[in-house]
């Protein structure tokens, strides 16, 4: 196994270690296995890359290769700190942004580690005591938390320290620290209580919706940041509210009024305590729970879970309407499962409905800040839904992947020769399950916004989706759904939905072009439900076909 430089540098340390009761040479064998073994996870912010032959076989640490990303989002701080000097302002937002990328990364990434139920179930047998198993995930936490911090505050501690001085720089090092500390204490405790009433279901549902919303704020967080210095005003005055005292990031604002300013603003001094009682005491809590804790993680090994009663009636009643067999039927309902209850397809997915959802009112936000609200209610920018068309050839090429892809020998199984039925109940599973959630809010709110007269334009660009998804379908869906391994997937892959994305534009242009005529958009709209009608049974020939 590799000696990894992290480990050289513990060595240094090692009379320490020793001396307060911890194995250190076991200690080490147990950190170097766990970091061998953490070399081969995907950090959430790649979950969207596909792995490229031969990547398996590399002897490399994703996780240290991710690293420029977060250095990225801490050179975006870097202005804040050039503002001036209204202290308590500048570093609320700067420690606000840092404890929100932690935390989500901490969740989403750094999971697996806080929740390694492994330690007790492979190392417990062994004569191997428990201070150093705990001293070992720790350090394991540590690693990688210093890692991440160090890679998101480098940059803003540099310039920190050349724009305001030493001890501004010394203050910043040591919330950061504190920082780190409440945030993995708070999120273990987070756990805790989640363990202490629920499944170890409930708790990977929640982390997976965690990391869900890390790779959609990642994404949006570029459109943000790019704005956030047109709309922050720099002449900010501090008015003391008692409900500040419930936002940490302002506890970490407040030290540097009080210490570089010598502002004894009660309100600052009792911040300021908070910034590290606060720490200080979960800390004191989480120690005294730790032994609950450790009995509570062993919910995840239990993987049995309760039967929901189906709201069954509902899904059985839709599936009547829009399936015209039972075989049709039965994969409708196989489909919806799959997509409502897989955790790896909605983490390669779900992004992508983020994004559909967000991206339109990014550009209709972009046009409201260059005229009046007024103004665009009364033009033609409701077409901005088009965007929420960018997530269906994504999805639709994703549909014939699965964590469980080992499962669809089940498909040879089945007696039925129509592979039509597979095909379109899915498809139409794909259309209620993940589609209609996304434009049926879009639709709530741009009716809002520019009124019911957009109504028939909606329905016209609704039936454009039914035609663009069957189209996408026909290109990029060349497999049985839910049948092959996501590690199947290649970078490549996202090459192949760039078309498909320029075929929105072309539906846009149309769309457009119609509302030039009276009763142009009716007619287009015609128009689309009979392509549409042709282009399912085109699409879905009523044949019969052998399951291969």
């Amino acid at each position: 196994m590799k000696n990894f430089r992290t480990l050289k540098f513990l060595d240094k340390f090692k009379r320490l270690f020793d001396s307060i009761g911890i194995d250190y040479p076991v200690m080490r064998k147990i950190l170097q296995v766990k970091l061998t073994m953490d070399q081969r996870r995907v950090p959430t912010i790649f979950n969207q890359s596909g792995k490229k032959k031969g990547d398996e076989n590399k002897n490399e640490n994703r996780f240290i290769k991710s690293l420029w990303i977060y250095a990225l989002y801490g050179l975006f701080l870097v202005p804040f700190l050039l503002f001036g000097n209204n202290y308590i302002f500048q570093m609320s937002i700067i420690f606000g942004v840092l404890m929100f990328i932690i935390t989500t990364s901490m969740i989403s990434d750094f999971s697996s580690v806080l929740l390694d139920i492994r330690d007790k179930t492979v190392l417990g047998t062994k004569p191997i005591n428990q201070k150093t198993m705990n001293a070992a995930k720790t350090l394991h936490i540590c690693i990688y938390l210093f890692f991440l911090t160090g890679a998101l505050t480098a940059i803003p501690l540099v310039v920190s320290l050349v724009k305001h001085g030493i001890a501004f720089f010394i203050i910043f090092l040591v919330e950061i620290v504190l920082i780190d500390l409440l945030i993995v204490v708070l999120t273990a405790l987070l756990y805790f209580l989640i363990l202490r009433f629920f499944d170890g279901e409930k708790l990977k549902d929640i982390i997976n919706y965690v990391q869900i919303a890390l790779s959609i704020g990642i994404a949006v967080g570029y459109q943000f940041v790019a704005r956030s210095f047109e709309i922050v005003e720099l002449n900010v005055t501090f008015t003391p509210m008692w409900w500040q005292f419930f936002i940490p990031p302002m506890w970490y604002g407040a030290p540097y009024e009080l210490l570089l300013k010598q502002n004894t603003n009660t309100y600052f001094i009792v911040l300021s305590l908070l910034a590290i009682i606060i720490p200080i005491l979960a800390i004191f809590i989480y120690v005294k729970m730790i032994a609950s804790f450790e009995r509570h993680l062993q919910k995840l090994s239990d993987h049995s879970s309760k039967v929901k009663s189906q709201k069954g009636n509902r899904g059985l009643a839709i599936s009547n309407i829009i399936c015209s067999s039972k075989e049709e039927k039965a994969f409708y309902r196989f489909g919806t499962i799959m997509m409502k209850n897989e955790r790896e397809f909605k983490l390669k997915v779900y992004p992508a409905l983020g994004f559909s959802l967000i991206f339109p009112f990014i550009f209709l936000f972009n046009e409201v800040r260059m005229s009046s609200l007024a103004e665009v209610a009364d033009s033609k920018w409701y077409l901005s839904i088009y965007f929420a068309s960018m997530m269906i050839s994504t999805v639709i090429m994703m549909l014939k992947y699965s964590g469980k892809y080992k499962g669809s020998w089940i498909y040879k199984t089945t007696p039925i020769n129509k592979l039509s039925s597979l095909f379109k109940g899915t498809l139409k599973a794909f259309i209620v399950r993940l589609l209609l959630p996304v434009y049926i809010p879009l639709c709530a709110v741009y009716i809002f916004l520019f009124g019911i007269r957009i109504l028939p334009d909606l329905i016209t660009i609704f039936l454009s989706f039914m035609l663009y998804t069957i189209i996408s379908f026909k290109f990029l869906h060349n497999g049985l759904p839910f049948s092959e391994s996501f590690d199947a997937v290649q970078q490549s892959d996202g090459w192949k939905v760039l078309p498909f994305l320029l075929l929105t534009g072309v539906f846009f242009g149309i769309h457009y072009f119609s509302t030039m005529f009276s009763y142009g958009v009716y007619m287009y709209m015609g128009i689309l439900l009979v392509v549409n009608i042709i282009a399912w049974r085109v699409a879905f020939p009523n044949r019969w076909e052998k399951i291969k």
